[in-house]
């Protein structure tokens, strides 16, 4: 791995995105397995589908605790207890819970089942439903089983220009929560321009928390020279956030954690931009900080955008008589 070169090592400025790390439903879905792995007397297994959120420290560490991660139903006991992910699941997957008969905590982030509902209600009344997302990520595979019949995934403005319905006069628009805000604006105006009567979801679909945390590292990048985002590869709302930074010409990485940093892309850079993905633990981000501390002098400072104070209730199973 390349190095800086020897000698004085140089002072930098860390310039820290706030908001960052994690949001509102991810704690929601975080704390709702380790609500269920602290019960008193428990004694089975939790089971948990999919990864809870997308973060690879995060999963490890409730399964550390005891939290069984499965791919599918099936590989869970019948009768046993399950909590579905952030992300959500479809129908079929919700009907095979009741066939097993499992006890669901369904930690689905609310603004993702407002996703649901908008689908559900745009098929019934006739409209084709396009779904702007990627295919494969799992709330996209949730929300397309809402109505499989009357919705088709576009991830590109390409794609939506060339787009062949049944009746370009019934035409409706979803969104996953954690896209980038501008590539998915030129996807809505692709849509637009084919079809003009195209309906829109009352609010947006992409989550504040998606929204806030690009502006955040967007302005944090207009001062830096290098900015790192702490998330996990597979974690949309990380991606996205590099991706928005390199479109506007700063040079950008998506890091797990502090092993992740390259000496080399130190080399000049003077001005650090740093921030994290809605489903990162915050002392990740502490931990990057720390090991920038071993090439240089590290002065700290915090560039805030705007201030979270969104919460939400947890799952009814978990949440406390009172």
């Amino acid at each position: 791995m390349s190095t800086e070169p020897t000698g004085e090592l140089p002072s930098r400025t860390v310039l820290l995105a706030a908001p960052r790390s994690f949001c509102a439903g991810v704690e929601r879905a975080i704390h709702a397995v380790e609500r269920l792995l602290d019960a008193p007397g428990r004694r089975a297994p939790v089971y948990v589908r999919k990864q809870i959120v997308h973060n690879t420290h995060v999963v490890a560490g409730l399964a550390a605790r005891g939290a069984v991660f499965v791919e599918e139903l099936d590989a869970v006991p019948e009768g046993a207890t399950v909590v579905f992910s952030a992300h959500g699941v479809s129908p079929e997957v919700r009907e095979q819970a009741r066939e097993r008969g499992l006890t669901v905590v369904d930690a689905t982030c609310p603004l993702v089942t407002k996703v649901h509902s908008e689908a559900r209600r745009f098929a019934a009344r006739g409209d084709t439903v396009v779904l702007i997302g990627h295919a494969g990520h799992e709330e996209v595979e949730g929300t397309l089983g809402e109505a499989p019949q009357a919705m088709l995934l576009v991830e590109t403005a390409e794609q939506a220009a060339g787009l062949e319905v049944a009746d370009p006069s019934r035409v409706s628009y979803l969104t996953q929560t954690t896209l980038a805000v501008d590539e998915t604006a030129g996807v809505v105006r692709a849509l637009r321009g084919r079809f003009p009567l195209l309906q829109s979801p009352p609010g947006d679909d992409i989550c504040y928390a998606t929204t806030n945390r690009q502006l955040a590292v967007e302005a944090v990048a207009d001062r830096a020279d290098l900015v790192l985002v702490v998330g996990s590869a597979n974690s949309s709302n990380s991606v996205r956030m590099v991706e928005v930074v390199r479109r506007g010409g700063t040079q950008a990485h998506l890091i797990d954690d502090a092993s992740g940093i390259d000496p080399a892309w130190l080399a000049g850079a003077r001005v650090i931009g740093l921030s994290a993905g809605a489903s990162a633990p915050p002392e990740l981000v502490a931990g990057v900080i720390e090991a920038l501390g071993a090439h240089g002098a590290v002065t700290v400072e915090e560039l805030t955008t705007t201030v979270e104070d969104v919460n939400f209730a947890p799952p009814a199973p978990v949440r406390d008589p009172s």
